[in-house]
């Protein structure tokens, strides 16, 4: 997870992601007035991940106004538009995340964290892919396996989501924040046909305005 300060100005946010990619990104120039996902990637920390990348533009966009960000995406490349238009985020308070969240898509959610002790998550599991030559299967795994949990609330309202990202020295501030990730599935019991709910995989998060 990688915290994010948001571009202040169209023209700060230019320089930083018109950056010619990283060193094999050959086809990539810096300052040629084009951003790509290479470009976006090594800013954002991900690579080949374009809902990732999106994520990442939305919440470094997030304090720029309306001409500003239309500035900035005409100079996306085309395929980099098309990302954004398929992978733009839902807008979310941590209170609206249970009855308006969409599986699978990104979402950047507002609220306060709260770090949860793992024996409170001892049963609830995530299902986790294992590869094996070309075939791919599913186990259930506790939450707090792979994951440093917390319950997020908003000022609105006592719901709370999970959000989760994985595990790191640096934790999350008991203040109000703005996280970026995917939703996914969040099972109560070591079952596929165990109660679900949705959580929150974080991959950025920033502070709110």
């Amino acid at each position: 997870m990688k915290k994010i300060i948001p571009y202040k100005s169209s023209n700060e946010a230019l320089t930083a992601l018109d950056n010619g990619g990283r060193f094999y990104n050959i086809f990539t120039k810096a300052g040629d007035g084009v951003i790509t996902q290479a470009e976006i990637g090594k800013v954002g920390g991900l690579f080949n991940n374009k809902q990732g990348a999106v994520l990442f533009l939305e919440l470094a966009m997030s304090q720029l106004d309306e001409n500003a960000k239309h500035s900035l995406l005409s100079k996306m490349e085309t395929t980099m538009q098309t990302s954004y238009k398929k992978y733009k985020p839902q807008k979310l308070l941590a209170s609206q995340v249970k009855t308006e969240g969409v599986l699978a898509s990104g979402a950047i959610v507002t609220g306060i964290p709260k770090l949860v002790d793992s024996k409170t998550e001892m049963t609830t599991f995530i299902m986790m892919p294992i590869t094996t030559g070309n075939i791919t299967t599913f186990t259930m795994i506790p939450i707090y396996e792979q994951y440093d949990v917390y319950e997020l609330r908003d000022e609105v309202s006592s719901e709370t989501v999970v959000i989760a990202h994985n595990k790191s020295n640096t934790k999350l501030p008991e203040d109000k924040i703005r996280v970026a990730g995917i939703i996914k599935e969040l099972k109560k019991e070591q079952s596929k046909n165990a109660e679900t709910k949705l959580f929150l995989e974080v991959l950025y998060h920033a502070d709110t305005m």
